[in-house]
């Protein structure tokens, strides 16, 4: 049986509040889970001590049995010292998209045009 450590989402409709579960892979985000071992609130301030509640002695025991964290829960564990989470580099997320690029060539091609007409004008 294949585990997570990933988020289940709780609290009303624009309210949201979350728990850190042990869940099977194949259950649904918000369904059947093995064991709560956390909870997020963030609707708190990122300084609160309240935020981020993790049971480090039962995430280390599913740990070691095998269970993956999801990144947004990996990014607590290293927060909280448990767990190492790798830093990511997408250089291809930074850069801009095809119409935003045909944009910039139009506008750089009517900048050139503009710059000609000047420089013929003060001949």
């Amino acid at each position: 049986m294949a585990l997570k450590i990933r988020l289940a989402r709780a609290g009303s409709k624009k309210r949201p509040y979350y728990h850190v579960v042990v869940a099977d892979v194949r259950s649904p985000r918000d369904g059947r889970f093995i064991e709560t071992v956390g909870a997020w609130n963030p609707l708190l301030p990122k300084d609160s001590a309240e935020r981020v509640k993790l049971d480090a002695e039962r995430i280390n025991h599913w740990l070691g049995n095998g269970a993956l964290p999801t990144d947004r829960v990996l990014r607590f564990l290293n927060e909280a010292g448990i767990a190492k989470r790798e830093a990511r580099s997408n250089p291809e997320k930074a850069k801009p998209g095809k119409k935003a690029q045909e944009r910039a060539a139009l506008l750089a091609k009517a900048q050139e045009e503009a710059a000609a007409k000047l420089a013929a004008a003060t001949e």
